[in-house]
């Protein structure tokens, strides 16, 4: 995949993660099981590829409290996340969507409050998560 495709999200979907957080890394394991189409791409917030991104979409590069997915050139940030992800996931997870219909001003201080406590509660790994040897092509870590 050329680099270019990766960072606008055209060709496939890109996925970033905190890569340190259990909360994320379960989140992307959960992502993977039901994406058989690999639409999904995944890097680490940390990782160069997720930095380049951040900086290329005028978003802050330390800020971790956000999973981030690029989706044909658009930031999906909080909650949007999560609705828009269940959209292209197999079975009957995009049923889960019709979710986009309680306010934002509703579900984002939600997810922001589950995002503040995501460490006390669910722990932290001290280096981010290394993906099996069949994954590897799915995740972009430099």
């Amino acid at each position: 995949m050329e680099k270019a495709d990766l960072l606008s999200g055209n060709r496939k979907y890109l996925l970033l993660f905190d890569g340190v957080c259990n909360l994320c890394n379960e989140y992307v394991q959960f992502v993977v099981k039901r994406d058989p189409k690999a639409q999904f791409i995944f890097a680490p917030l940390q990782s160069s590829t997720g930095k380049e991104v951040l900086e290329k979409y005028g978003l802050p590069t330390e800020s971790l409290s956000t999973v981030i997915l690029l989706k044909k050139e658009t930031i999906y940030m909080e909650s949007d996340v999560a609705i828009e992800i269940t959209k292209n996931l197999s079975g009957l997870w995009p049923v889960l969507s019709i979710f986009s219909i309680i306010p934002r001003i509703i579900r984002n201080p939600i997810y922001r409050w589950i995002a503040k406590n995501r460490y006390r509660w669910f722990g932290k790994k001290d280096a981010c998560m290394i993906p099996s040897a069949e994954l590897q092509s799915r995740f972009f870590s430099n």
